[in-house]
């Protein structure tokens, strides 16, 4: 499956009705013309919540658009722009309401966050924002909930990552659903992630599966290998599984990937980063947003003068892109097809980076 179906896969899964949402008030505007697009997406992302909670196009909803990692995306999205669900604000309000969608008990089942049709996409883009939010519940039993669905939710990613796989190169990733038997890298890449930023909240995650993970990551690295094991081709990417050539979204995921297992020199992300850097990113890439998330913390996180291509081409790429009312649309059909909530989370993550708010943006 290619990262269309990774797309499809968020659009059309599970069925909520949708709800009018509550009423909100206009938000103040930033100072320069990012934090002008980042309050804009905010308060766009908030018109969207339905009174159950949840934050989704409506017409995703009625097209059976996948709820939990659509308002996991929201949450961490206000969260990269400095909110937290203890203010006394529509941010606030927003996602405290959020949260307790995402903790209720029908969210998941035994710490499976892909019950809503979303599979481990899903589960890792939801276990994913949890975790980034330990810490910053209103109440001390909120917290608790939410901890303890974190410690479910990391459990099974490391449980199923320990399904044998097929071909042995497939070994330490992740697929479809836990007990798959095979890897690819947009879904390996949200399990990192979420294994990542549970070792930040201080959530126990074995140095193994970590390991692991680095060896699958590695050997989807487009290039042939010296006999010493690095890899000949010294600017090449990242494919969608071990042997495919690099595309601008799966060459960012790799690149961000590994740095976030603490990989930050390794010839691969210097060869990756590279690629990027040569590489004229427009907006009708195949997977644009997608990418983009992945591209801007990753470019961000080599410092110097990539991170500084990174942010300059973000910027130039999204902040031309916004639609009045603050969202923005895919460029591309696939994209198109999620919604409107999908694009504007991923535009405001790659455009917070600068703003350092969120643990997984940090070294």
């Amino acid at each position: 499956m290619n990262f269309g179906a990774v797309i499809l896969l968020l659009a059309f899964a599970s069925a909520l009705t949708a709800q009018p949402a509550p009423p909100v008030v206009s938000l103040p505007v930033g100072g320069d013309r990012v934090d002008a697009a980042l309050n804009k997406a905010g308060r766009f992302l908030i018109l969207q919540q339905d009174r159950q909670g949840s934050i989704n196009d409506a017409e995703a909803r009625r097209l059976g658009g996948n709820n939990n990692p659509m308002t996991a995306l929201a949450v961490m999205a206000l969260a990269s722009i400095g909110h937290q669900p203890v203010e006394k604000s529509p941010e606030g309000a927003a996602m405290q309401r959020a949260l307790d969608y995402l903790l209720r008990p029908e969210a998941s089942s035994d710490g499976y966050f892909g019950v809503d049709g979303s599979r481990m996409y899903g589960h890792g883009i939801t276990t994913l924002a949890l975790t980034e939010l330990l810490g910053m519940g209103v109440s001390k039993e909120q917290d608790k909930l939410l901890r303890e669905r974190c410690e479910k939710a990391i459990a099974l990613i490391l449980r199923s990552q320990q399904v044998p796989k097929q071909p042995p190169l497939y070994a330490g990733g992740w697929r479809y659903t836990p007990d798959s038997h095979d890897s690819d890298l947009s879904v390996t890449v949200w399990q990192v992630m979420a294994l990542r930023s549970a070792q930040n909240a201080g959530l126990k995650v074995p140095k193994q599966a970590i390991d692991r993970a680095v060896g699958y990551l590695k050997r989807s690295y487009f290039s042939a290998r010296a006999q010493t094991g690095i890899p000949v081709n010294t600017r090449s990417g990242f494919g969608y599984i071990p042997g495919q050539p690099p595309t601008y979204a799966s060459t960012a995921a790799g690149l961000l990937s590994l740095q976030v297992c603490g990989q930050y020199d390794a010839p691969e992300v210097v060869g990756a980063a590279a690629w990027l850097e040569a590489k004229q990113v427009v907006a009708g890439e195949q997977w644009f947003y997608y990418g983009t998330y992945y591209y801007s913390i990753g470019m961000q996180k080599r410092g110097g003068a990539q991170a500084k291509i990174g942010r300059e081409t973000t910027e130039k790429l999204l902040l031309g892109g916004q639609s009045p009312d603050g969202s923005w649309s895919g460029t591309d059909g696939m994209e198109r097809s999620v919604g409107r909530v999908y694009s504007t989370t991923l535009a405001m993550l790659s455009l917070a980076v600068r703003n350092h708010y969120l643990p997984i943006y940090q070294h």
